[in-house]
């Protein structure tokens, strides 16, 4: 009788996967973790359906560039102020070295993408905020380019659909950042003084100075499923006020309850829901000019 003893060695093709984990023998990189149901996701499947864990539906962060490949109309985006970058207007320490690691790491020079582009045809000016690049933190230059999205479409009578994403101010700014809470609401007031259509969409998260401005002053205000929506962490709330707060604060459901959105859309429906919301109010297919 032949010695079949170690004719199998060498020969594994399975790895050994605990419940909720993935063992360290599986190929790094391939697997992700659900943040809300704890299933683990082949990162190729999760792409394919858009970023949504197929199990529970849990909405993983987009990029910028991805967010565009899913929303915008094929070859339709032509971004706006590329030549905009971030200066150290305090010589905050370590900054700059910090801004030229993110960009390189991220491929962005900075936390928005803003530009023109098109829905099923209707036009639209555009901006995609980007959570990988400092957190989406809102300095000068998101700032700026926010600005200029909406100047740009009250001259031009276009929709504004931006899609926010965002932990703050930037604080190594400091008082150039802040300030870019009142300048962004002050050209929105702008835009909605020609009665241009301005459609937000809150992505998890959505807080603090972005939320406090142009995140919340669209005329219609979507969010996707389960996004963190509000302006300071829900523990700082409640040492503030000395209670403590209702189960889901915070959250994309609670603030459609509480009349703070108007609907909460799937990202696999948002496309559809947008074309949907500039037909009715009285877009029509035509190139931007």
């Amino acid at each position: 009788m032949p010695n079949l003893k170690g004719i199998f060695q060498g020969k594994q093709k399975f790895v050994t996967v605990k419940a909720g984990t993935v063992q360290e023998e599986a190929p790094e990189g391939l697997w992700t973790k659900c943040g809300k149901c704890g299933g683990i996701l082949y990162k190729k499947e999760l792409a394919e359906n858009l970023g949504l864990c197929s199990d529970c539906g849990f909405h993983f962060r987009l990029s910028a560039r991805e967010r565009i490949a899913i929303t915008l109309d094929a070859d339709s985006f032509v971004e706006y102020d590329e030549e905009l970058v971030t200066v150290d207007p305090l010589g905050f320490p370590g900054y700059g070295i910090k801004v030229e690691a993110v960009r390189g790491s991220t491929g962005l020079d900075e936390a928005i993408i803003t530009g023109r582009g098109s829905i099923e045809g209707y036009p639209v000016l555009a901006g995609f905020m980007d959570f990988s690049f400092i957190g989406a933190s809102m300095g000068s230059v998101v700032g700026e380019k926010v600005t200029r999205l909406f100047e740009r479409a009250a001259r031009q009578r276009v929709p504004v659909v931006i899609f926010c994403a965002s932990g703050g101010a930037r604080m190594q700014e400091g008082m150039f950042s802040l300030m870019q809470m009142a300048k962004t609401a002050a050209a929105c007031a702008r835009l909605s003084a020609t009665r241009t259509l301005y459609i937000s969409v809150m992505t998890n998260p959505t807080t603090a100075g972005v939320f406090a401005s142009f995140g919340s002053l669209g005329d219609i205000i979507i969010a996707e499923p389960g996004a963190l929506i509000g302006f300071t962490g829900q523990r700082v709330i409640e040492e503030t006020i000395r209670q403590k707060l209702p189960p889901g604060f915070q959250t994309a459901e609670f603030a459609l309850e509480h009349g703070l959105i108007d609907m909460i859309v799937d990202r696999r429906n948002m496309r559809k829901t947008l074309e949907s919301l500039l037909s009715l109010h009285g877009g029509r297919r035509q190139d931007v000019g």
